[in-house]
């Protein structure tokens, strides 16, 4: 499911304009963006944990050459699905 198909979903669920949600959900992205960029964690209970963490320096391998590189470490965005959510799929 892409962006504009969950635009679409929750305009017909709450019959509400596609424009607004589609507000809505920017500003969505925007405050967990935001909160993760500050070193914080977003947690919706039910849901799931999104949080930052950082990656290691670390060897690795150029795929045409095959050279070793050296990866630079990097944050990255980790989510935890919730106990709701995890039931759910399973």
């Amino acid at each position: 499911m892409n962006r504009k198909e969950i635009i679409n979903a929750i305009a017909c669920k709450t019959g509400k304009s596609k424009a607004d949600i589609k507000r809505i959900l920017e500003v969505f992205m925007d405050t967990i963006g935001d909160t993760l960029a500050d070193g914080q964690k977003v947690r919706l209970t039910g849901f799931g944990t999104f949080s930052v963490s950082t990656r290691a320096e670390r060897q690795g391998r150029n795929p045409q050459t095959g050279e070793p590189i050296t990866i630079k470490k990097r944050k990255v965005v980790r989510f935890k699905a919730g106990s709701s959510l995890a039931a759910k799929v399973n």
